[in-house]
């Protein structure tokens, strides 16, 4: 058995206005060749100039990957050529990186595992190239959109704690609100590096690019494990070599030996000033960094007492999160508010396939639908006539209560008088009534809250019908 050794370099699209070296629209449209500038295009004598909003986004990345952040905001060219990157280089980050030496940390199956960061850097992404037959066409709308590149240290032992991190760090992301971090347009990519140890030493890594989902990762992890597997076990050594995933046949191909790599000449990018990094611009953005998810996760089991699977659901998404946290905030009891948002409110968003912010319930109106419950004005099946009117009409639930004439009857006396009337009306049953089955008690509930028009305090009504019933007989 060989041990696994993964590392990641994941790639993210930032959300910004424009682009991050040019004023084109940053945003996504099937319409070809429509989301362009001469920057784009590598027109000479126009000069790029860096999008604030893009490596300030950046750096609130790297700060909530616990990385160290540079004294400037620097960027250097990457030289190639390729029909995508029609100036004829990329510019990056190599020198400075707005990220360096972090961690992040990821829950897989109870265990905490603490992943380290090599670095992050803001980069421009590259155009789209479509393929056919005997031509090729080219999409420059994404070409300059900013892209953020995350590396990983080869310290991921197993495809599940390599799909744990993924998954993490598009929560991160977009807890973060920098990016969607969205299939739809491209918006982030994968590269993976595997390699399996022999007798205690780091084995020989087989890097693998641009894979475009998660579920592809994985697949791409196991059939690299079994192919560099199956060659050892032949007693022979597995190349050092660059290998792209077929989606289709979920195998890989090898690309190019690592002898074959491309010296890019890295230098210092001349038409774009540093960009001086203070404290006070650090602070600014760190204020703006929420806690993240598996804090939540871990906030809410010790704090709130909620179960594991509770905790997940309300973190998986962030707005789903903050709408509970707020529920709490306003004085709702947490395991209560959890069932109502969990239940009700998610399975409404669900069915619909809206988000929470497309409905008119606000946090408050959960908390108050609470506490009509808790000092028994409403039964808790009248709760959910009351949640469904407050989707519909988005009235508070007092409102709706007062306008309904929902009150619940908890007055003894009058109860006591429905529950005696019931009786005499089904004086056979009543002769008939055992304790031990509860078939026969709920039936009478039934018909005394048909009386009241559910108005009846469930619990009252269950006492006195016990107490009627036992005497009734005697």
């Amino acid at each position: 058995m060989y041990k696994v050794t993964i590392g990641l370099e994941v790639h993210c699209e930032l959300d910004s206005n424009s682009k991050v070296f040019s004023p084109s629209i940053n945003g996504y449209t099937e319409n070809p060749n429509s989301h362009l500038a001469y920057q784009d295009l590598g027109f000479p004598g126009i000069l790029p100039i860096a999008n604030e909003e893009a490596w300030k986004r950046a750096l609130k990345v790297s700060m909530a990957m616990n990385c160290t952040t540079p004294d400037v905001v620097l960027f250097d060219r990457k030289n190639y050529y390729y029909p995508d990157l029609p100036k004829g280089y990329q510019i990056t980050q190599m020198t400075k990186p707005v990220g360096i030496n972090g961690y992040v940390d990821i829950d897989v199956n109870g265990e905490i595992k603490k992943v380290l960061i090599h670095d992050t850097h803001l980069e421009e992404d590259t155009a789209s190239l479509d393929h056919y037959d005997t031509y090729s066409l080219i999409d420059y709308n994404r070409a300059c959109v900013p892209l953020l590149e995350t590396v990983t240290e080869p310290c991921l032992h197993s495809k599940e704690e390599a799909l744990t991190f993924l998954e993490t760090y598009r929560s991160l992301i977009v807890y973060c609100g920098v990016s969607e971090a969205s299939s739809v347009g491209g918006q982030g990519g994968c590269g993976v590096g595997v390699s399996l140890s022999v007798a205690g030493e780091l084995g020989t890594k087989v890097e693998m690019k641009n894979i475009n989902s998660f579920y592809n990762v994985g697949r791409a992890i196991d059939y690299e494990i079994e192919r560099q597997t199956e060659i050892l076990q032949r007693g022979e050594k597995v190349e050092q070599e660059t290998r792209r995933f077929d989606d289709e046949t979920g195998e890989t191909f090898k690309m190019r030996d690592k002898a074959d790599a491309v010296d890019y000449k890295y230098f210092i990018e001349p038409n774009i000033p540093p960009i001086k990094v203070t404290d006070e611009m650090l602070d600014e953005i760190r204020k703006t960094i929420p806690m993240l998810q598996l804090e939540r996760k871990q906030k809410y089991m010790n704090d709130f007492g909620l179960s594991e699977y509770d905790s997940e659901v309300l973190v998986k998404v962030k707005e789903n999160s903050d709408f509970f946290q707020e529920c709490v905030d306003k004085g709702a009891d947490p395991k209560k508010a959890c069932n109502w948002v969990t239940g009700m409110l998610m399975g409404y968003l669900n069915e619909n396939e809206i988000k929470i912010e497309d409905i008119p319930v606000k946090p408050i109106m959960i908390k108050e639908l609470i506490d009509l419950v808790d000092n028994k004005t409403i039964s808790s099946k009248q709760a959910k006539e009351v949640f469904e009117c407050m989707i519909e009409e988005g009235k508070e639930p007092n409102v709706i209560v007062k306008e309904k004439g929902m009150m619940q009857i908890t007055d003894d006396a009058a109860i006591h008088d429905v529950v005696m009337e019931v009786l005499k009306e089904n004086d056979e049953q009543a002769k008939e009534y055992n304790p031990e089955k509860t078939r026969m008690i709920d039936f009478f509930v039934g018909q005394v809250m048909k009386k009241t028009r559910g108005k009846a305090n469930p619990a009252k009504t269950m006492e006195i019908l016990r107490e009627e019933l036992a005497k009734y007989n005697k």
